[in-house]
């Protein structure tokens, strides 16, 4: 039976919710870390291949065989298929984006949890993740789309430039609100799934930034979801996580591309991101100012690296508007453009 007041379509989260703190996910994220350190190490029985330059994935298997790629390649998939279903549930249900979880939430939750704890145990078991078999690219890329994605939806809530929307965007980016937990679970996941379980700098840095991103991907139809400043420091992590791996991977060429990474993130930050957080003009300036002179001490002393700067900037709003074209190309002939977004 309902009870009163209540028809037997309304969705019983919306009236019973459960409690959760923001500090509470940041605190599972941690214990995951710790998980990992206490069973380390991962691979000092490998006798890996010598790395090679360029995008050739180094923390693989010599000698893969069928049941190393199917520990990596089942559990993917089943943690994929689970989480895509979730999110098609939640949609269905359409519950109140509420301070507290759904049960949707929790399922999610756990079931990140559970695959988290079982990619960990894979590593230890069979080691190779998914690299064993795709370009390192994908990886990458899958995440840097993410990016684009973010942008390109947000462009009518924060602005593209200095909180200025670009109206042409609007329409596709209120598609991409709409649905755009499908790809960006997915590209989670998948570059979850691609690395194994490492204790290098690098490896630790990135599989934080998988937890707090799994995490986020859980809160979905959650007050906790759409906190602005929390979806900024997910965007803004992904700046400083790339350019600590540039370091130490490039560090014996001479340096350069970590620099970019840094300084390219810091003024995308400055020119879009940091004029969605809701503050006034002088906090603006207060934000920005010591990041600008930051910027500007570095390259006075490295002039030789100041034009990944606009390099970078260039390719995520050419991205942007690359993606835009794409969805619109495939969009415009389903109709589905002017429909309101959710």
């Amino acid at each position: 039976m309902t009870k009163p007041g209540m028809s037997a379509e309304t969705p019983i989260a919306d009236h019973q919710p459960i409690p959760y703190r923001a500090w509470w996910g940041l605190l599972g994220c941690g214990l995951v870390m710790a998980v990992i350190l206490v069973l380390a190490p991962y691979s000092a029985h490998i006798d890996f291949a010598p790395d090679e330059p360029g995008f050739v994935y180094y923390w693989v298997l010599p000698e893969p065989s069928a049941w190393t790629r199917l520990a990596a390649w089942l559990p993917y998939i089943l943690h994929q298929v689970a989480i895509w279903y979730l999110i098609a549930a939640a949609r269905k249900d359409r519950p109140k984006y509420i301070f507290g979880l759904h049960a949707h939430n929790l399922w999610a939750l756990g079931i990140n949890a559970f695959f988290i704890l079982l990619h960990i145990a894979q590593t230890k078991l069979s080691y190779d993740g998914l690299a064993q078999d795709v370009h390192e690219l994908s990886s990458m890329m899958s995440v840097v789309l993410m990016l684009f994605v973010i942008m390109l939806m947000e462009n009518r809530r924060r602005g593209l430039i200095f909180g200025k929307s670009v109206p042409v965007l609007n329409q596709v980016g209120d598609v991409v609100r709409r649905y755009h937990g499908y790809y960006i679970s997915w590209a989670i996941i998948y570059t979850f799934w691609y690395h194994p379980i490492e204790i290098t700098s690098g490896h630790l840095i990135g599989t934080f930034y998988m937890m707090m991103l799994l995490l986020q991907s859980s809160l979905f139809f959650t007050r906790f979801h759409v906190n602005r400043w929390w979806t900024a420091t997910l965007e803004v992590f992904f700046v400083f996580h790339g350019a600590i791996v540039a370091y130490f991977m490039m560090q014996d060429s001479g340096g350069g591309p970590w620099s970019m990474f840094l300084f390219g993130g810091i003024a995308v930050f400055l020119v879009t991101q940091l004029h969605g957080l809701g503050l006034t003009r002088k906090s603006k300036w207060m934000v920005a100012v010591p990041l600008l002179v930051a910027t500007a001490a570095y390259y006075i002393g490295t002039p030789e690296e100041f034009m990944g700067l606009p390099q970078q900037l260039l390719i995520r709003y050419i991205g942007v508007f690359i993606l835009f074209g794409l969805l619109w190309l495939f969009l415009k002939p389903l109709g589905v453009m002017r429909a309101k977004a959710n």
